[in-house]
């Protein structure tokens, strides 16, 4: 049997893999339940629970929304993934951590001094995170397809239009769609995108 993993966003949960079920009724669809917010530390939760189901044989498929696809690209899963969904991806971490820096008043020299500065707007700015993100990049091999919502305030479009063009992925744009694919106009639209892959053989 096919598997279908799902990997959460932050502030998620595995359980929201249920909305993925009707989706892929010939799959057993799994929500990873990852407790770590770091790549190194989720990357590994993610890595360990898809290399022990994907065991079982059949094609494996990911579905991972914001940070979630950010941690699954640094999983070390490329091989046991046949095709993969993002949702709202974080596909540039350390452009995401220096505008961050840059709202806080942060600069590299004072991270870099005090190692963790907490900020007004509730994100914890690390050093050893920003260090780890510039020393590893992303290389992600698997064929990607990612939805992508025109009023994304957390992910520019320039981030993830440079993604589409340097790896084999391919961007549907929801226009007036947000990070958070939340309403129900919003879901259904993912619906119909997942829908519409595997009709046209995608998946």
């Amino acid at each position: 049997m096919d598997t279908v993993f799902y990997v959460h966003g932050k502030n998620g949960s595995a359980e929201e893999a249920a909305h993925y079920r009707p989706l892929f009724p010939a799959c057993s669809v799994i929500g990873i339940d990852y407790q770590g917010s770091t790549p190194w530390e989720a990357g590994k939760e993610i890595r360990e629970a898809v290399f022990k189901q994907s065991e079982n044989g059949g094609r494996v498929i990911l579905i991972a929304n914001s940070i979630g696809a950010f941690f699954s690209m640094h999983a070390d899963i490329e091989d046991r993934i046949d095709h993969a969904f993002f949702v709202s991806p974080v596909v540039d971490m350390e452009k995401l951590i220096t505008g961050m820096m840059a709202l806080a008043g942060v600069s590299e020299p004072e991270l870099r001094e005090r190692g963790i500065i907490p900020t007004s707007f509730g994100e914890d700015l690390s050093w050893e995170y920003l260090c780890y993100v510039r020393e590893h990049p992303v290389r992600w091999t698997v064929p990607t397809d990612i939805l992508y919502g025109s009023r994304d305030s957390l992910i520019s479009a320039e981030s993830v239009s440079s993604f589409v063009r340097c790896h084999r992925a391919s961007l549907t744009v929801l226009e007036g769609g947000e990070h958070w694919f939340h309403t129900e106009e919003q879901r259904r639209f993912l619906d119909r995108w997942i829908l519409e892959r595997k009709q046209n053989g995608i998946v």
